[in-house]
């Protein structure tokens, strides 16, 4: 996840035995054995658990994004519990973690939000989205259902780059995995963890005893390199602040899409092959689009997704191929679906409006009207009709 969307380990200063990154991480059995993200340990030389001392036996799910490392038993872990009930839609959560640990305080923290969705970016459904606001530390975090039982595991958020990208703050668009999947790799590794549901007489917990009774269970995870590691840490930090010409990288041809991102020039009545070869030529050129039914060529100096279109043929820089949405929506020109607005963008461009859907889970499609810079918004999909002058997003 790069960077539209981001891990949530915390980088730090990179001296002689600093950590070079930390993250959060709670317990799962109470003989030792803690869960965390696989990004926050997997480069490490030396892995700290804070309380528990030095980690061992790392165990690495890097599909999943998830690890298992074991620490000191003495005194035994309070294990958290899986929750075997599903995760509901709009349901409160907490989300406790360590999260800009060498800024703010080094205690750890508490969050609450909801459940925005039942599947994560592209409809996976490994993940739920989450509205806890989240910060660079959380990364490996319990997130907890009211009564304390566990629905998953912080990972990710969407970036600020990407924010920037496009103009504007998709606001608390963060992510977590699911319990269940961490259920099963602790299966994969002969690992028993504990599960149960509420009973049902059982109390809602204030929000303050949620935090007492989970806390003790969740540590501060500190990642160590070896100097080489530090150094290059260090020296990428220093070359980050600085501008830099970027390399060409050669062109991805994707047939069928469009490229969304920022126009910054328009050629018209030329080939595919000229509005690529333009493309290529330019190192602004990130990304293009080429419209064949009107021989259009669109050069955009950026990139964030590609969406679905029939008219279409995108092409875009492979060094944002890791960056990239590629979007479930369909766009469609000169069409409409009536009704089903429930929010109206005003002087909006497109990007705004295709994230503003994106970010919202009640939108099930989008009309924006150039001419106006305006963006609706749809929760229902009727019969689409041509409409001259509206392009048409429909997930």
């Amino acid at each position: 996840m790069a960077a539209k969307f981001v891990a949530l380990a915390i980088s730090t200063s990179a001296y002689a035995d600093n950590p070079i990154s930390s993250g959060t991480s709670f317990a799962v059995t109470s003989d030792g054995w803690i869960m965390t993200n696989a990004h926050v340990v997997e480069k490490c030389s030396r892995i700290e658990v804070k309380g528990r001392g030095l980690a061992s036996d790392p165990r690495i799910d890097a599909t999943n994004d998830l690890a298992l490392i074991k620490v000191s038993a003495e005194p035994p872990l309070k294990p958290l519990t899986f929750r075997r009930t599903p995760t509901r839609l709009g349901e409160d959560i907490v989300a406790i973690g360590y999260p800009l640990a060498d800024l703010l305080s080094d205690s750890v923290k508490i969050t609450t939000g909801n459940v925005n969705a039942l599947a994560g970016l592209k409809n996976d459904t490994r993940y739920i989205q989450i509205s806890t606001p989240i910060q660079p530390g959380n990364s490996g975090g319990p997130v907890v259902d009211r009564d304390g039982f566990l629905l998953g595991v912080t990972s990710a958020t969407f970036s600020k780059q990407a924010a920037d990208e496009i103009g504007i703050t998709a606001q608390n668009v963060n992510f977590a995995i699911r319990a269940s999947v961490g259920d099963l790799f602790m299966q994969s590794q002969s690992i028993r963890n504990v599960s149960g549901d509420k009973e049902p007489a059982q109390a809602l917990l204030a929000t303050a005893d949620l935090a007492d009774k989970i806390a003790p269970s969740v540590f501060q995870v500190l990642c160590f390199g070896s100097p080489v590691q530090q150094s290059t840490a260090q020296s990428q930090e220093t070359v980050a602040s600085l501008p830099s010409a970027a390399a060409a990288s050669p062109l991805l041809d994707a047939s069928g899409y469009d490229a969304i991102g920022f126009d910054y020039a328009t050629l018209k009545n030329v080939g595919y092959q000229d509005c690529r070869a333009a493309c290529e030529s330019d190192r602004q050129c990130k990304a293009l689009t080429y419209n064949a039914k009107h021989r259009f060529c669109f050069l955009k100096d950026n990139v964030v997704a590609l969406i679905r279109n029939s008219d279409a043929m995108a092409a875009y820089s492979s060094a944002k191929a890791s960056d990239l949405i590629v979007s479930d929506f369909t766009s469609y020109s000169g069409m409409d679906i009536p009704g089903g607005d429930y929010k109206r963008l005003m002087q909006a461009n497109y990007l705004e409006c295709f994230v503003a859907c994106v970010a919202d889970n009640a939108c099930r499609a989008f009309a924006y009207v150039p001419k106006k810079k305006e963006c609706w918004l749809k929760d229902t999909l009727g019969r689409p009709k041509a409409a001259k002058g509206i392009e048409l997003g429909v997930k």
